[in-house]
């Protein structure tokens, strides 16, 4: 069964909201790898319509300019993309195709082709149904040291717990974290006896 993976750039405070208005003084090549081991290595992409929207309005162009990103813009034109959305849509950035039907039913059923990694860039709404579901399994959240204050979260208040589990993580050079996180089992109840006997001995 294939697997699915997101990456979303993320603020100290959880905000995941225009990151091209904050994230871009902190991307250097350490970040540069960590979005190319995601989306530069995956044969399928999906989508929300705005991000779709976003990469359309500018990947196309920058693969065209022949630039220092003409490499990776041509990786990307040449990727299949899924994009999600109840509007009809029309496509110019080739390779482009709807998501047909539910997102959870048309998921499941992706992932159950042949193929490689699916990626998912962006796309908040997306992420939160594939989690909520269980049908992410990779998390990549690239932690950005700044509070935005302002802006989408990532995680909506009053919603059902999602628990995770840390895969690994990595601090960049300019303070940004990269954490990968899988689905987990829920946690075991406990309480703060429970908890007490990890804190450390002072005795008197």
């Amino acid at each position: 069964m294939r697997k699915i993976v997101a990456s979303l750039f993320i603020s100290l405070d959880g905000v995941v909201e225009a990151p091209d208005q904050w994230h871009f003084p902190y991307f250097n090549d350490e970040m540069g790898a960590a979005v190319d081991a995601t989306l530069g290595v995956a044969d399928t992409i999906l989508l929300g319509r705005r991000t779709y929207d976003s990469f359309a309005g500018a990947w196309p162009d920058r693969e065209r300019a022949g630039g220092e990103d003409a490499g990776f813009a041509k990786k990307l034109g040449d990727t299949r993309k899924i994009v999600v959305s109840r509007q009809d849509l029309e496509f110019r950035w080739r390779n482009s195709e709807q998501l047909k039907g539910e997102l959870v039913d048309a998921a499941t059923a992706v992932k159950r082709e042949s193929g490689g990694t699916v990626a998912v860039s962006g796309s908040v709404s997306v992420v939160r149904q594939l989690l909520a579901h269980g049908l992410l399994d990779e998390l990549h959240l690239l932690v950005h040291p700044i509070a935005v204050r302002r802006g989408m979260r990532l995680f909506d208040e009053g919603e059902p717990t999602i628990p995770l589990r840390l895969v690994s993580s990595a601090a960049f050079r300019t303070g940004v974290l990269h954490l990968v996180y899988a689905p987990a089992e829920p946690a075991d109840d406990a309480t703060y006896d429970d908890a007490k006997v990890h804190l450390p001995r002072h005795d008197a």
